[in-house]
Parts: structure tokens; sequence; C-alpha cells
């Protein structure tokens, strides 16, 4: 399994509201992500709206290109596109750039 982690930063104006859409994610969201690969994935949000992403997949390109696939995923990528900053015309999960590992304390 590996770990991947990215960043992307909440618009400050909407840090609310993006709390307040993630303690309701679609239970198919939720099922899609699972089915595709995407395994203790967590969000985590700084009052200045970076936020930090981890997960755990076996192949994090084909997580994605499995969630691409979904229509579930087109719909909630298009609904919290306008939360984000620093998008330059990609989806938020285009945006996703792993992080490298530097350290890991097994």
């Amino acid at each position: 399994m590996k770990r991947v982690c990215f960043l992307l930063k909440v618009r400050a104006d909407r840090l609310d509201e993006y709390r307040e859409r993630h303690a309701a994610v679609w239970p198919e969201m939720c099922e899609a992500l699972s089915a595709t690969g995407w395994h203790n994935y967590s969000l985590f949000l700084r009052e200045d709206g970076l936020l930090v992403g981890y997960l755990e997949t076996e192949d994090f390109e084909a997580a994605r290109a499995g969630m691409e696939a979904t229509d579930v995923n087109a719909r909630w990528q298009a609904e919290m596109a306008p939360f984000f900053e620093s998008l330059d015309g990609a989806r938020p999960d285009e945006a996703m750039k792993p992080l490298t590992e530097v350290f890991h304390l097994p």
C-alpha cells in the first residue's frame, strides 16, 4: 500500500461551507472512493485554508482514473471547484499533486 499526501488551498470566504459539505459527503461518493481504491482517506483543513489530503492506495493513478470514470465524481468535482484557489482551470481532483515522502516511521 502506498501513502499519498497532497495540498490544496480552500478560499478563505468558503471555509465554513467547505467544512459543512465534508460533514455530509454523499454516501455514493464514499462508496465510489472505496470501490476505486482510496483507503484511509483523510482531509485536514488549517484556518488559513491550507488543505492537506492523505490516502493509502495500491496505485494512485489507477485510483484517480477509477474515480474520473464515475458520474458521482464529476458531479462532486463540479460542486467543489468554486471552493478552491489556484486551480488554473483544473478540477480539484486533477490538481492533487502528490508530495514526495521523505520520512516514514513504520
